[in-house]
């Protein structure tokens, strides 16, 4: 059986939306290393800035740009808020959506509504969400698919995060045999699987590993940007207690590099300190197929849907623009160019 969940954990919900709006949340001495990717300039591009094609496909789904909003929270009522102001901006730009980790609902229905967006959103790709260390915790199949169902999404993330977990107390820390279970597992599930990190990056040798499992795509969260390490340090303590140690990751850029080079043939999502249109082109160029904002948008998300859309616009927009000078046409011939 899985361990239970302590009994203020709405409340603990909360506590991280407001640690992660707090300067401290984030890497301080790690950057994402994309501000290192050399980018193009072409003084005649040869196109209108109205004519370069965002559009791209992600896990079968077509977006109208490379761009998801990615996990951040659920479990409580303004946690519930934050996500259809979400789900109603995605719903608007035609981008997707990865919720917060479902345990909560899982093992409280009463917290499923907090979840619950396609009612705002039905035409979105959503992305479910569990924790990969419940799957050595008495998690299978079943419960899966049941997150996947109960909220009405087209496939699942499962997210490892043993450095958040090693920092939290009572987190779980009992990681032997995780490979070996996640290869039992998805060959029973009926919709795609994603593998991510929360933050602090997938390194060459985990990508090696898990390339061969049936995951339909990699999500690296790379460290640079919101180091869970430090969020629950904040949660719990009101300071990070032990920097270094919070300071350790694989950052985006370097990520990106090492699962391409791992796995060539894998769709990969860059995620991990993603927060503008340029950090967006550069992770194309790195072999990304899509990215994933979080942070950013957990501010404008708090207030309303159209706060959520403006910001999302102005990034879509500075991606337009990265492409448009740097000489390219549409997604696929940025990634083509960084080889």
């Amino acid at each position: 059986m899985t361990p239970a969940l302590p009994p203020d954990i709405t409340a603990r919900k909360l506590r991280h939306v407001d640690a992660c709006l707090l300067p401290e949340s984030q890497y301080a001495g790690v950057t994402t290393g994309l501000e290192a990717v050399p980018w193009p300039y072409r003084a005649l591009p040869e196109r209108n800035l109205g004519d370069v094609d965002l559009g791209t496909t992600f896990l079968g789904h077509r977006l109208k740009a490379p761009v998801l909003i990615g996990a951040m929270t659920g479990g409580a009522e303004r946690a519930g808020r934050i996500n259809a102001h979400l789900a109603q901006a995605a719903q608007r730009l035609g981008l997707g959506l990865m919720l917060g980790s479902q345990r909560v609902m899982l093992e409280r229905p009463d917290t499923a509504a907090t979840f619950q967006i396609r009612r705002a959103a039905p035409d979105i790709l959503l992305i479910g969400n569990l924790g990969g260390a419940q799957f050595l915790l008495g998690y299978g199949a079943q419960q899966a698919i049941r997150a996947v169902q109960t909220v009405g999404a087209d496939a699942l993330a499962i997210h490892i995060n043993p450095l958040q977990e090693a920092l939290q107390r009572g987190g779980d820390t009992r990681w032997a045999g995780l490979t070996v279970r996640l290869a039992e597992l998805l060959p029973d599930l009926p919709f795609p699987v994603m593998l991510k990190e929360v933050g602090h990056g997938l390194d060459a040798r985990t990508v090696a590993a898990v390339s061969g499992l049936g995951f339909a795509a990699l999500d690296v969260a790379g460290a640079g940007g919101t180091s869970w390490a430090r969020v629950e340090q904040l949660v719990e303590r009101g300071a990070v207690t032990t920097p270094d140690l919070c300071e350790v990751g694989v950052p985006t850029a370097q990520a990106l590099r090492d699962a391409r080079a791992a796995a060539p043939q894998m769709p990969l999502v860059a995620s991990g300190g993603i927060r503008t249109g340029l950090d967006a082109a550069r992770a194309l160029l790195l072999g990304a197929g899509v990215v994933a904002v979080a942070r950013p948008l957990l501010a404008p998300a708090l207030d309303s849907a159209e706060a959520v859309e403006d910001w999302l616009a102005n990034f879509i927009h500075e991606l337009r623009v990265a492409l448009f000078v740097g000489g390219y046409g549409d997604v696929p011939s940025v990634r083509a160019a960084g080889g």
